[in-house]
């Protein structure tokens, strides 16, 4: 049987992780250095904890629910003690982007993350409509990268991937580059800041006398319709003219020319993933 260390097992993260490997092909070691957190993941699954030495030195895979400016520098405590071919699965690329992981030709580093669950989906299931993160009831995709590490490690790291974020639909290989430009670069500096972007709109048109709630279902509904068209999810739809003309008029006064060559450089990205490990001080 494959035996996994869970790293950061009481953490938000990790009792999600922790609850879809229960009752699975895996036998799973839980780590957890926090009081609250073992308590928490007694609460929430039923389970105890190892100590993190014994448990990653006879793993076969360990799993870093860790927070990601954590990840290179937990993993640097224990690097020495794993043995060979032991498969070190992250959740986030910004440390492997970054150079934060110690060398050590003889393991695997593996990177996933989920997609969380679409916009647009067929769930039914109240539950599943209102997990709006995934891993728990609503059916998501997932992204893997295998960073290093032997070809045949590929598979036996995206099983526990599709395992820890389960339900999953489609599984995304890409290279751990791929991951930096689809998170940070894509999801957060983008569409993160979009999404706060419309929602300062929404705040002003409030402001302005428009009713709170009003606003709220005027441009969550519009914002189902534009991005079914602009991701040509809706076969007949298209926007109108005039709505094509409000795009031309606001493009210039809203985005600065050449952002989105600025925001996928591949040095922002570096810079964007060193951030994240290394928050710069304020």
């Amino acid at each position: 049987m494959t035996k996994i260390a869970l790293l950061g097992a009481g953490g938000k993260m990790g009792v999600r992780l922790a609850t879809n490997l229960k009752d699975t092909r895996f036998d799973v070691d839980h780590v957890e250095v926090s009081p609250e957190g073992r308590d928490r993941l007694k609460a929430a699954v039923g389970v105890g904890c190892m100590d993190q030495g014994q448990a990653v030195s006879g793993a076969d895979v360990v799993v870093m629910a860790v927070p990601d400016r954590l990840i290179g520098k937990v993993l640097k405590t224990f690097v020495n003690d794993l043995r060979p071919n032991t498969k070190v699965v992250m959740l986030d690329a910004a440390a492997p982007h970054a150079g934060e992981l110690p060398e050590r030709d003889d393991i695997t580093y593996f990177v996933t993350h989920p997609c969380h669950p679409p916009i647009f989906n067929d769930e039914t299931d109240p539950r599943a409509q209102a997990d709006h993160f995934g891993g728990i009831y609503a059916k998501q995709h997932i992204v893997c990268a295998l960073m290093q590490g032997p070809e045949e490690h590929y598979d036996q790291c995206e099983e526990v991937a599709r395992e820890i974020f389960k339900p999953v639909m489609r599984s995304h290989r890409c290279t751990v580059e791929q991951l930096a430009i689809l998170e940070p670069a894509l999801s957060e500096t983008v569409g993160a800041t979009f999404c706060m972007a419309i929602r300062d709109a929404t705040d002003e048109a409030v402001r302005r006398g428009v009713p709170q709630q009003a606003a709220t279902d005027f441009i969550l509904g519009h914002l189902n319709v534009e991005l079914a068209i602009a991701f040509q999810l809706s076969p007949d739809g298209k926007f109108s003219d005039g709505a094509l003309q409000a795009i031309d008029q606001a493009k210039p006064e809203i985005f600065r020319d050449g952002w989105l060559e600025r925001v996928f450089d591949p040095k922002a990205v570096m810079q964007s993933v060193k951030d994240i490990c290394e928050p710069p001080i304020r």
